[in-house]
């Protein structure tokens, strides 16, 4: 019998459930603890708190394990939801739930299972590791590294992920096998405090709308748009410019952001050159595994599942410099690109500037 206590954190979704099983099944001390990061809009349609809640409640009753409930809101706020929304302002799009991970489920919650005597901390997310080394799950569709690469690597010492090793579709059989409510629950998407709610509908009750022109490449104006925190590079949808007289049929994208002038550039087609750059400069490094070369070929992805790409990573001070092998598209600022040697997840860094 495994005497070592895991606080799991449940979700309420499939691959916690699982999580909490497996570690009951391994002989673990398991009780759960749900995670409230989020209340301004309980009542919301939008808002999956209070069923999500409810479905690891039940889990934890059919597993026969506590669930303990702690709200991390006001630190969410502070850590998470505050920069996000100033990352907007600066026209920047940032990525919250990597910050959420570094912040909350792997600093507060991490320091609230210590604080009450627990020897390690489990999530459901797929990812490996060993000691304070970070390793791609074996579903590597799954694989969520990418948004793990900034949490502190002390805290990998005392991190399982139990569904790691296993893929998506026996995490489901696992959870069926076991009559586990949340066996096909579908799996959450989007920004987590936005859910499935339209973006700009959400942003607007916070960052104020300022319009401005949209213009071409050669600084034609093709129509207005009403605030930069609505679009990222490489975005299609919610221009609004379709149709322009004597333009071609291919559809427009989102290629850069002027804050100074506050106009929104956009081109035609999908693969215009003024889409793709070779080369980033991040403005920050979490390194994971320090003991890398200062300048190696590895690869890197700048967004999540992503194929690797192969590329030049130079580490600086305090900054990653990375040249690909190949133009990537919509390379973004405030994103975060991620490096890898092999299987190993190296560390990261937010994007600053693109070329």
């Amino acid at each position: 019998m495994n005497k070592n206590k895991v606080l799991v954190g449940m979700s309420g979704g499939v691959d916690s459930s699982v999580s909490a099983f497996i570690l009951k099944k391994e002989g673990y001390e398991v009780p759960g603890l749900f995670m409230k990061n989020w209340d301004d809009d309980d009542g919301s349609p939008y808002c999956s708190i209070k069923e999500d809640f409810m479905d690891a409640a039940f889990v934890a009753d059919q597993l026969e394990i506590p669930l303990l409930e702690v709200n991390f809101a006001k630190e969410y706020k502070e850590k998470v939801f505050s920069y996000f929304l100033e990352e907007l302002k600066k026209g920047r799009t940032p990525n919250p739930d990597i910050l959420c991970n570094k912040e909350i489920k792997f600093k507060k919650f991490y320091d609230y299972a210590l604080s009450k005597g627990y020897d390690y901390i489990a999530t459901g997310h797929y990812a490996k590791t060993n000691e304070d080394k970070l390793y791609k799950a074996m579903d590597t569709n799954k694989d969520q590294t990418y948004f793990l690469h900034a949490i502190d690597k002390e805290v990998l010492k005392r991190t399982l992920f139990p569904v790691g090793s296993i893929d998506k579709e026996q995490v489901r059989q696992i959870a069926r096998e076991n009559s586990l409510i949340t066996s096909d629950k579908k799996d959450s998407t989007g920004i987590c405090f936005i859910g499935e709610r339209p973006f700009p509908d959400f942003i607007s009750n916070y960052v104020s709308e300022k319009i401005g022109k949209i213009v071409d490449e050669n600084g034609n104006e093709l129509g207005e748009h009403k605030g930069l925190q609505y679009y990222t590079l490489g975005q299609r949808q919610g221009i609004g410019i379709g149709g322009q007289k004597g333009n071609n049929n291919e559809p427009w994208y989102v290629a850069g952001k002027d804050m100074d002038t506050n106009t929104l550039v956009v081109v035609q087609g999908n693969d215009n050159p003024l889409l793709f750059s070779r080369e980033l400069i991040t403005r920050n490094l979490y390194l994971l595994n320090e003991d890398i070369e200062q300048k190696f070929n590895g690869a890197a992805k700048v967004r999540y599942r992503q194929e690797d790409q192969k590329c030049e990573i130079e580490i600086l001070e305090g900054k990653i410099q990375i040249r690909f092998e190949k133009p990537q598209r919509a390379v973004t600022p405030g994103q975060s690109v991620v490096i890898y040697k092999n299987n190993e997840c190296l560390g990261g860094g937010e994007i600053e500037s693109i070329k």
